[in-house]
């Protein structure tokens, strides 16, 4: 575990983080990409989910959803997201927080063609966040969806693409005995990060 008894002056938070994510693919069993996104809505009101981080590096954290859906419906119109990760067996959680951006075009299309067929089918066939009338009503447009595009290539749906968290805020929480925890928040500030250790 990493140990926090000193500030960690000089250190990039985004190293940090690809330490604990190393650490987090080896000790978690299911889906260690596995983060909490929260979005608000135009009136204040927030919603939160969990989806999975595709990739990360120092220009921020990646995920792909439908743009339709609820939450990008208020990706869009707020620009901004938090996001956590919880990785339980390690007792550690990462917090970010930043404003959000859309991918290229191009870097959704790489990855809209990496994922499994089915789940392509199923970028087409789902409303997202839409009411449904029942079970046999979406598997009957995955039917569609499956015929219209059969024995050929599965194109990526225009609503469908990829969002970036470019954080300006990203607090590491070691979990300590008798709730002594360990917390350190990174903060950008003229083009590089400050750190600051927290309270329990």
């Amino acid at each position: 575990m990493t140990n926090f008894n000193l500030p960690p002056t000089g250190i990039n938070p985004y190293d940090l983080f690809g330490q604990w994510f190393h650490d987090a693919k080896e000790a978690e069993i299911n889906d260690p990409e596995a983060m909490s996104l929260a979005t608000v809505a135009a009136n204040g009101r927030p919603s939160i989910r969990t989806v999975l981080m595709k990739a990360y590096d120092e220009q921020g954290f990646v995920f792909f959803t439908n743009s339709q859906s609820r939450k990008g419906q208020q990706l869009m119109a707020t620009q901004v997201a938090a996001l956590l990760f919880h990785w339980k067996s390690l007792g550690r959680q990462v917090h970010i927080e930043g404003i959000v951006e859309k991918v290229s075009e191009a870097e959704s299309d790489t990855y809209f063609e990496t994922r499994p067929r089915g789940s392509q089918i199923g970028a087409w066939a789902s409303q997202q966040s839409q009411p449904l009338e029942d079970r046999d009503a979406i598997l009957a447009r995955v039917a569609v969806f499956e015929d219209l595009y059969k024995d050929k290539p599965v194109p990526r749906p225009r609503h469908w693409h990829g969002f970036r968290v470019v954080p300006d805020r990203i607090e590491f929480w070691q979990a300590g005995e008798f709730r002594i925890h360990d917390r350190f928040a990174f903060t950008q500030q003229g083009g590089g990060w400050a750190s600051a250790r927290l309270n329990p």
